[in-house]
């Protein structure tokens, strides 16, 4: 006659187990019970136009129907503004000029923006404060300053 394979320990856990098991179940209930007493349930909460949280659901007839091919997701390519596409000439002054490492500075006097040059990009030798005009070229760091010809 063979022995069971049921040990006093697994009794044991299998009767804490069934005992976790009906206090669980018994919460439960309690939880329901106290909700029906309150007259609720689960509150819901709704997103005004504003972005703000409410208790009223908003309003359908406001609505705004958007299409998904409006949708940009990134940042969208930057276009060309129309004087940028007329006249790639442009102006301004040399704010700053190495001559011993080859580089410097001129600021846009339109856009007070500061551009690189460098002296492979000089028609003409310059200083600081003089004032030139320049072509833009997308660098490897943003724009530079090239075809740089002193006014």
């Amino acid at each position: 006659m063979a022995k069971s394979q049921q040990t006093y320990n697994k009794t044991e856990k299998e009767k804490q187990r069934r005992k976790k098991r009906e206090e669980k179940a018994k919460r439960k209930e309690a939880r329901r019970a106290e909700a029906k007493e309150k007259g609720g349930g689960i509150p819901l909460a709704y997103v005004d136009f504003n972005g703000n949280l409410v208790d009223t659901p908003p309003d359908p007839s406001l609505k705004v129907k958007i299409d998904a091919e409006d949708i940009v997701l990134g940042i969208p390519k930057k276009e060309e503004s129309d004087e940028d596409k007329f006249n790639p000439i442009r102006n301004g002054k040399v704010s700053f000029f190495d001559h011993s490492k080859g580089f410097g500075f001129i600021i846009d006097s339109e856009n007070n923006e500061k551009y690189f040059c460098h002296v492979s990009g000089l028609i003409d030798e310059i200083e600081e404060n003089n004032t030139v005009q320049f072509e833009l070229e997308k660098g490897a760091r943003g724009m530079n300053a090239v075809r740089v010809k002193k006014i």
